[in-house]
């Protein structure tokens, strides 16, 4: 029935269809992402790495929250008897990780090829399996066989009955192992040769490390397993793979040592346990790798007389104080650029500390060369041996022997003022431990030094060459 003077309208609808989602492409290399090709990556700047990696989502995906299998609690209620950390046997890589290994944590130990990780790492699991409690350390080896790790143990006394060995590439069947041997404490060695057969890519490349480190750290935290994974690095020495394995993990620790020297050193540049600032030493010989809790011998010369051109110091590397030595040579250049040569100390820094010399304490080396070195392969890396190596260019340059037990600590500014450092009293009680009796410190530090040292405070370079000497401060 239709009603007079109304008008029909029709009305239709159309049904829009779901936009298409864009197909995204992701860099092999670091993982950057993108929606359309590119020929060169514009995070790592690596060309040809772009490669696509399926459609990039329209929306957010998760739109529920899945029933909580257990539900919040007070903070005062949770227990951490299960968080403490536990001693490895290893005391300067305890030191390192803040007392031992977290059950549950996961550590990234990253170091150059050759440098000691898998001796290091062999040593440890070693210790943990002889502990005691019938505990059981599972080791995974993907770079090399396990005869060859067999040998390795053999050689380093490393042969523990509680010390399993894996030698497997294939991330399913590690995961098949932690679960066949429960063990207390997992090392992987290393991560970038583990791969999984549902991720595409070779071992090594960003999905695939994240998916393995994905894997161990899920299997970790269910289980309060504390795994250790060793990191190859990049030229430059960083963490080779993703950025996000560093987020990932729980603690990630630097393992440095020059080839051509003993010493090691084990950094922890992140820390969810501990702080961050400590530093563990460690002699690598033929019979394996030991701790060394007093490293401060290395870095002196054990010559019977003092010789010119020497000065000792004591630097604060972490929370430790090391003492030193510093070594300087001046002779007269035939070259019209004299050569400025360092071996454990900053070029730049050395250049900087010349210079003051010449405008404000009249040294004259425009003609010499000078070469500055330190002892035992230590790198000085804090101003805090600024001093020092001026006053051993000076003892170079002038030919004069130091007094017995005289040490300099304090940072040189561009006026020649000798600046105060921090950590001065833990220095100076390392000196007095050592030995040291006359130490060259910047004038107006409010320490309390021991007994047996006595402090000569200096406002000016030149002030502070004097006193080194044995002589009078001048006016």
């Amino acid at each position: 029935m239709s009603v007079p003077g109304a008008s029909v309208v029709a009305v239709t609808t159309t049904r829009t269809a779901p936009k298409q989602a864009r197909p995204a492409y992701r860099c092999t290399e670091c993982g950057w992402t993108t929606a359309k090709w590119v020929g060169r990556c514009g995070e790592c700047q690596e060309w040809g790495s772009v490669s696509e990696a399926g459609a990039a989502p329209s929306g957010p995906r998760t739109t529920a929250t899945a029933p909580t299998r257990s539900p919040a609690r007070p903070i005062g209620e949770i227990a951490v008897d299960t968080a403490r950390a536990v001693p490895t046997g290893v005391g300067e890589l305890d030191r390192v990780l803040g007392g031992g290994l977290v059950p549950g944590a996961v550590v990234l130990l990253a170091g150059e090829p050759g440098a000691g990780k898998s001796t290091l790492l062999l040593d440890v699991a070693s210790k943990v399996a002889t502990s005691g409690g019938g505990r059981r350390v599972l080791y995974v080896t993907g770079e090399e066989s396990a005869g060859q790790v067999r040998l390795r143990a053999e050689r380093i006394g490393a042969l523990a009955p509680g010390l399993l060995l894996a030698a497997e590439t294939d991330l399913a069947t590690v995961l098949g192992h932690i679960e066949a041997t429960e063990p207390a404490m997992l090392v992987v060695d290393s991560v970038q040769t583990i791969a999984s057969g549902e991720v595409d890519g070779a071992p090594g490349g960003v999905s695939q490390v994240r998916e393995v480190a994905g894997a161990l750290i899920a299997a970790a935290k269910e289980r309060d397993l504390p795994v250790i994974l060793v990191g190859h690095v990049t030229k430059d020495g960083a963490v080779a793979g993703p950025r996000t394995l560093e987020h990932l993990v729980d603690v990630v620790c630097q393992f440095e040592g020059d080839r051509h020297s003993r010493l090691r050193f084990v950094r922890a540049v992140k820390n969810r346990y501990g702080p961050t600032d400590e530093v563990g030493c460690f002699d690598l010989n033929e019979a394996g790798i030991v701790g060394l809790p007093d490293p401060s011998g290395l870095f002196l010369s054990h010559a019977a007389t003092p010789a010119p051109g020497t000065c000792l110091t004591v630097t604060l590397d972490g929370r430790r104080p090391l003492a030193l030595e510093i070594q300087s040579l001046v002779v007269p250049s035939p070259l019209a650029n004299p050569r400025r040569t360092t071996s454990g100390v900053e070029s730049s820094r050395l250049a900087m500390i010349l210079a003051v010399m010449h405008r404000h304490a009249g040294a004259r080396l425009g003609d010499h060369d000078v070469y500055v070195s330190t002892i035992g392969g230590a790198k000085v890396t804090e101003p805090a041996a600024d001093l020092a190596m001026a006053v051993a260019t000076f003892s170079a340059k002038e030919n004069q022997v130091l007094p017995q037990g005289t040490l300099a600590i304090g940072e040189v500014g561009l006026a020649g003022d000798i600046r105060p450092v921090t950590g001065l009293e833990r220095r100076l009680s390392e000196a007095a431990r050592l030995g040291f009796t006359r130490a060259v410190v910047p004038a107006g530090a409010d320490v309390r030094a021991p007994a047996s040292i006595t402090l000569l405070p200096a406002h000016h370079l030149a002030e502070a060459v004097e006193l080194a000497r044995g002589g009078r401060p001048p006016r």
